[in-house]
């Protein structure tokens, strides 16, 4: 007959190999100083960023009992980085990254797409995430543009965010969610903007410059995805990552990666050209990229 512990199975065990976390010192060498250089190195002008996100993985991975998952919940303008980072981040801590069999990723416009089926769609998200999380309790979830998700649909997952939830003997404390939303973006830029007048540089500011304008652009807004929910009103979310506007020269920095990525010359003009026919804002300072480095890619072929 078999065994309890036989009854692992292959998917089980799957889902270990698969998890390229540090939670033991048998599980090799920690992703997270590999992590945190390829944040430092590519990850353009976001240090808040690099801080926060470094700050929520290490205590996570390092713990190997952690009280409840780890929720994180990403912030700002269209090409500021944040599905950027939620990307480098799946791919250091699975193998085959997003391609990965334990990682999960949403959108409101292709799995949420009609308010009136709000009910089933509660339903088929709750069954789906406590199904794949007793297949493998290392597994992560991301939910896209949170702006647009259904007030009270994310609220069916608060089970599974919170210290306690265990079922059928399978502890759910050692998975990943990942909010990513345009939402606070506005208010983040005009902080910043603000900021820069009161002659505060980008690089100084801190979390708690930005927090007091992202809790009510994003938990106070009816057309929000968080309006009302429980998840922050029960402080479920472990960490509020801002990702700020970019400036000129960090767009040109993009620029840089990109040809460098598509095997073109790095020529200081076509950098320079490339960055210059990007829109920014205010109108008369043209401090930050209106689009971040969202359109860098498609605007190089113009230059060549």
């Amino acid at each position: 007959g078999r065994t309890a512990g036989s009854q692992a199975g292959p998917a089980v065990l799957s889902c270990r190999v698969a998890f390229r976390g540090c939670s033991s010192p048998s599980a090799g060498p920690c992703i997270c100083p590999c992590l945190e250089f390829d944040l430092a190195t590519n990850l353009v002008g976001q240090p808040l960023v690099r801080q926060q996100v470094m700050k929520g993985v290490r205590e996570f991975l390092e713990n190997p009992n952690p009280v409840k998952p780890l929720v994180m919940s990403f912030h700002g303008s269209t090409g500021t980085g944040k599905t950027y980072v939620s990307s480098m981040l799946i791919r250091y801590l699975f193998q085959r990254g997003l391609q990965s069999p334990y990682v999960h990723h949403f959108s409101p416009i292709v799995h949420f797409p009609h308010a009136e089926q709000i009910e089933q769609y509660k339903e088929s998200l709750k069954h789906w995430i406590q199904g794949n999380l007793t297949n493998c309790g290392r597994s992560a979830f991301l939910f896209d543009e949170m702006d647009k998700m259904h007030p009270g649909l994310i609220d069916v997952i608060i089970p599974f965010l919170g210290p306690s939830w265990v079922v059928y003997g399978t502890n759910y404390r050692k998975a990943i969610f990942i909010f990513i939303s345009n939402a606070g973006g506005e208010q983040i830029n005009n902080v910043t903007l603000a900021l820069w007048r009161a002659r505060k540089d980008r690089e100084e500011i801190s979390l708690q410059d930005l927090e007091p304008a992202i809790s009510k652009a994003v938990f106070e807004n009816p057309q929000s995805g968080f309006w009302k929910s429980g998840i922050i009103n029960e402080h479920l979310i472990d960490f509020v990552v801002p990702f700020l506007p970019l400036k000129h020269h960090h767009v040109k920095q993009c620029v840089v990666s990109e040809l460098v990525q598509q095997g073109l010359e790095v020529r200081p003009g076509v950098v320079q050209e490339v960055a210059d026919s990007i829109p920014y804002f205010p109108e008369e300072e043209k401090l930050f990229s209106s689009t971040g480095c969202k359109t860098v890619a498609s605007r190089i072929s113009f230059f060549f």
